[in-house]
């Protein structure tokens, strides 16, 4: 019985899973002609994108649309928690005559696939049954706002906005989330107002998305479209009750003016809708402000959850030169009004004003990040200094007490000066400079399942040189006769003439360009006819054509294809009408004309399969114009638009590993300045092609920008060449090279063993050597570039702070402190939630997996 059960239970699971994310539509199937009716298109998650709406008939007019909603809901049974959620788009239309129409299916992007609805099928019959000619709403259930007749009232039960705070009671500088939701009944297109100056509170407003998405919420029974307006997060600044006024927003509604013909709304230019302008007041909210406790003298004005740690950046320096101690303040809370650390330097040390660096984001939880500040100092004489830990003492609203929290101390060894004591030196950046730009052209998806070196086909290669070698030989004699041949050499290079042609063919008729197209392919098809029946191209007509194609056996069907393809070209260039559809079905004939034509004459299943596949690459090529490309994306790049360009390379890097998207992701990011994702694309770029100058330049100048700047441990001069050495290329390069370099060893014994001069017998020798060598090399550098790609042990940090803790345990002691961008590799990957992870300093401890990234 629990056998049944369970193959019933993965019966109802598959079904469930084939039914998932499914664009569905939902629209009546008959209407009256003067009606308006909606148009609703469903899918079952909110991660969606690029919706766009199928072709709609003149007949079927859209009137308003689209209007997004979304929709979640939470179940728990027995404990086991559930949830749902959909997004629905709608529009409404309007019927203007009687027949069937059909509106072509619509396509949107959700979870990264490219979904596609139903055709819908509307029959429009007889005339609306409204008094007074103007269209009325097709009657329906569901729950999108209705259009109300011009003139009815709105009660504040229709619309209306709720203010919360996510506390009441808080302590000076602990920040509350203030958020506006909006209720609404009916068609609300625009709202205005805006958040006074508040006596009493710093107020940062968090960025929401533009397009609202509403979702369905009940209140007293009723189902309201609802929206988050707008949030805020303030730190009160004072104590007592603090109040938040009341705001008065003005909505714009859309009502439908019954009163006006549409059709004559139409012609005018006129509209049968209005617009009705409805004040909304959102309450006040009252904050109890508690003062803090009695604060320390070292108080820092610091509220929230805090880490700091600090840096130096170097240990051993000669007198009257810079050195610098970077101090980072991380964590959640006023992070940017917070005092300034203090750096207690030695007596003799000329210290600069810190550089402040903002590193920080507004969020739901309040100001999140990192303030970075960097110290600058110059010792004026030699001997051993000690530069303490820095302090911080801030509130803690988790424990509601102060806390005291330091860095580690710094010894410094400053040797003697060199005799510029005094100079007054600019300690900036020398030189601005810029990353390398994206690059361009083709890119080349990677397998990194289906890695060259080591595979059968690799050590297949190598077995079967010496044999392929006296192949090669054989096969060069055999072509320098056939070579003699020109006609039958004529013949043979006519179909790979015709499919090069063909496929110049598809690229212009991508670029729409008309007579191109057809002189390109009629030259195709004369050129191809005139190779194969060895037929100068002047002594060709088409009664010849089909004389002698029918002398090769060649049946009557793929003959009057061929002359039809001809026919289309020499009448097409000229002839108006469809070009786009004209184009394709020329091309497409005379594509099926060549390949039947081959397949006769060759007589070869294996030509025949390979024909058809060129076919099927040059029907995708045509298929792909207007698909997101690698062109478009770099075009968006150059544009500016790097938001853009990093959509449209994550969507081109679903369909694989690449070096050049990777890269250019970089860029993009780096143009936005989120270097984190900046770094971690450029790592798994460099990951691919460790010999890239480009990519290694670039990943230095984000690198630059990360905070933490860790000094790799140092290692034998030896050992830094053999990593240079085996980053020059990637795996399968040194596998490439390594072939290459055993087919010209192998040459050069041949050179050695039957050259006729004792010169020519001594570069073989020696040069067949050189090259057995660098074979053998080149294995060893393969093989170490697998074990770097297939392990992949390297991480980047993603969370703006995170502590290297002594044990995986979420209240152990966090020995070090690392930052967003920085680089860890993973040394223990056997816990799920927890990694051990090694810096490039030595330093070692366990991270959460969810602070980091692996590359």
């Amino acid at each position: 019985m629990k056998r049944y059960l369970l193959i019933l239970q993965l019966c109802l699971f598959c079904v469930i899973v084939s039914n998932a994310q499914k664009l569905i539509v939902n629209a009546p199937s008959r209407v009256s002609a003067g009606e308006n009716f909606r148009l609703t298109y469903t899918v079952s998650t909110q991660n969606v994108s690029d919706f766009r709406l199928g072709s709609v008939p003149e007949a079927l007019e859209v009137i308003t649309g689209p209007y997004t909603s979304s929709q979640s809901s939470f179940q728990m049974i027995n404990g086991h928690t559930s949830s749902t959620s959909s997004v629905t788009y709608t529009f409404i239309l309007c019927a203007s005559k009687n027949g069937t129409f059909t509106i072509s299916p619509a396509h949107v992007v959700a979870n990264g696939r490219r979904l596609a609805s139903k055709a819908v099928k509307i029959t429009v019959s007889g005339a609306s049954q409204s008094g007074n000619g103007s269209p009325r709403m097709h009657d329906d259930s569901d729950n999108q706002p209705r259009l109300r007749e011009a003139g009815t009232p709105i009660q504040g039960g229709d619309l209306f906005i709720k203010v919360s705070a996510n506390k009441r009671r808080v302590h000076e500088q602990e920040p509350v989330l203030l958020t506006y939701k909006v209720y609404t009944l009916v068609d609300l297109t625009e709202l205005e107002g805006k958040m006074p100056d508040l006596t009493g509170f710093h107020t940062q407003e968090i960025p929401l998305p533009q397009q609202k998405s509403y979702h369905i919420e009940r209140v007293n029974g009723r189902a309201y479209r609802c929206v988050t307006w707008s949030q805020y997060v303030m730190y009160p600044q004072m104590t007592g009750k603090l109040e938040i006024p009341s705001i008065t927003f003005t909505g714009t509604v859309i009502q439908q003016n019954r009163n006006v013909d549409p059709f004559e709304a139409f012609l005018n230019g006129g509209s049968g809708y209005i617009e009705v302008k409805k004040k909304i007041k959102a309450p006040g909210v009252t904050i109890q402000v508690e003062p803090l406790p009695k604060r320390p003298a070292n108080f820092s004005g610091g509220v929230g959850k805090f880490n700091i740690s600090a840096q130096i950046n170097k240990k051993e320096i000669k007198a009257n030169e810079p050195v610098t101690i970077r101090v980072v303040v991380g964590g959640i809370g006023n992070l940017k009004l917070i005092k300034q650390p203090v750096v207690n330097f030695p007596k003799d040390f000329d210290k600069y004003d810190a550089k402040i660096t903002d590193k920080t984001k507004l969020t739901s939880n309040g100001v999140e990040g990192n303030m970075i500040y960097d110290f600058l100092a110059v010792p004026r004489n030699q001997g051993k200094y000690e530069i303490p830990a820095v302090e911080f003492t801030y509130y803690d609203v988790s424990t509601n007490s102060y806390k005291t929290i330091k860095t580690q101390s710094f010894k410094l060894d400053v040797a003697k000066g060199d005799g510029s004591a005094g100079l007054s030196a600019d300690y900036s950046d020398l030189k601005n400079q810029d990353i390398h730009p994206i690059k361009e052209g083709d890119v080349e998806i990677q397998d990194l399942t289906d890695i060259f070196y080591g595979s059968t086909s690799y050590w297949a290669i190598l077995s079967v040189l010496f044999a392929m070698f006296a192949g090669v030989l054989i096969l060069f004699r055999k072509r320098a006769i056939n070579n003699a041949n020109i006609t039958d050499l004529r013949k043979k290079k006519a179909n790979r003439i015709a499919t090069k042609r063909l496929k110049y063919a598809s690229q212009l008729m991508a670029a729409n360009e008309h007579e191109k197209f057809y002189d390109e392919v009629l030259r195709t098809l004369w050129g191809y006819v005139s190779a194969k029946l060895n037929i100068p191209v002047e002594r060709l007509s088409k009664d010849n054509i089909s004389e002698n194609l029918m002398s090769k056996d060649i049946d009557e069907n793929t003959i009057s294809m061929f002359i039809h393809a001809i026919d289309e070209c020499e009448y097409n260039r000229y002839a108006p009408g469809d070009i786009k559809g004209n184009m394709n079905q020329t091309f497409e004939t005379a594509m099926s004309a060549i390949i039947k034509i081959e397949n006769t004459l060759s007589g070869s299943k294996k030509n025949s399969s390979k024909r058809f596949l060129v076919f099927l690459v040059l029907f995708c090529i045509c298929a792909s114009v207007g698909a997101v490309t690698k062109k478009n994306a770099d075009d968006e790049y150059k544009k500016g638009h790097y938001q853009q360009a990093i959509k449209d390379y994550e969507e081109l890097l679903k369909k694989g590993p690449s070096v050049e998207l990777y890269y250019n992701l970089g860029n993009s990011y780096y143009r936005t300045d989120n270097i984190t994702r900046a770094v971690l694309n450029y790592e798994r770029a460099l990951l691919l092609a460790p010999g890239d100058a480009d990519i290694r330049f670039n990943l230095q100048m984000a690198r630059s920008k990360t905070i933490d700047k860790i000094t790799p441990k140092s290692e034998m001069f030896f050992v830094t060449w053999y990593k240079s050495l085996v980053n020059l290329a990637s795996v399968d390069q040194w596998a490439s090279i390594a072939i290459v370099c055993i087919v010209v060893a192998l040459i050069s014994v041949l050179i050695y063993l039957f050259a006729p001069k004792l010169v020519l017998r001594k570069a073989g020798f020696y040069s067949a050597v050189v090259f057995v060598l660098v074979f053998v090399f080149s294995n060893i550098f393969a093989y170490e570039q697998k074990q770097i790609l297939t392990n992949r042990t390297g991480a980047i940090v993603i969370s703006p702070s995170a502590g290297l803790r002594k044990t995986p345990v979420a209240n152990s002691e966090a020995m070090v402190i690392v930052h967003e961008g920085s680089r860890v590799e993973i040394i223990d990957d056997t816990m799920k939630d927890w990694k051990q992870v090694e810096l490039e300093d030595g330093r070692e401890g366990w991270i959460l997996n969810s602070q980091i990234e692996r590359i």
